[in-house]
């Protein structure tokens, strides 16, 4: 699926983004460990955002390409359910650690959450997705259910 290609890659340079910055801002703010701290925060954000899609990709899988199965659902609301739980077990163990700065590692995720929401409504907004599936003059069927356009 193209479009979440182009999520994965913006939101990989995203997170590069995030990281340098973060790490220049972290790295004034309280030394090593603010730099550690936000690159911690945009690993985190990438990594949770590559969930995302993964749920996604596999969702289209199991339940067949048929975005309104149950099956699609599930496997999508599982991910969302999966990065939660990691997220609060990351923030639990992450806490109190001596080489990280709470302050950084937070706002770092949280620029990295707001950032791959964007991310994800450009790619999407961008996307020439047909709204419907008609056969025009000249089109033969697809072998995946839909119609192919001739090309003049």
């Amino acid at each position: 699926m193209p479009v979440l290609k182009n999520t994965i890659l913006y939101g990989g340079i995203l997170a590069v983004v995030i990281a340098v910055v973060g790490s220049v801002i972290g790295y004034l703010v309280d030394g090593s460990v603010g730099l550690v701290s936000a690159l911690v925060g945009a690993a985190m954000a990438f990594v949770f955002l590559g969930v995302t899609a993964a749920s996604i990709l596999l969702g289209n899988k199991i339940a067949h390409s048929d975005f309104l199965s149950p099956l699609f659902f599930i496997t999508v609301l599982g991910g969302w359910l999966l990065k939660f739980a990691v997220f609060l077990v990351l923030l639990f163990l992450l806490k109190d650690q001596p080489w990280v700065n709470n302050v950084v590692l937070l706002l770092t995720v949280i620029v990295g959450v707001i950032g791959s929401l964007v991310v994800d409504m450009v790619v999407i907004a961008r996307s020439r997705q047909p709204y419907v599936d008609v056969a025009l003059p000249g089109d033969r069927p697809s072998t995946e259910g839909g119609v192919e356009r001739s090309t003049p």
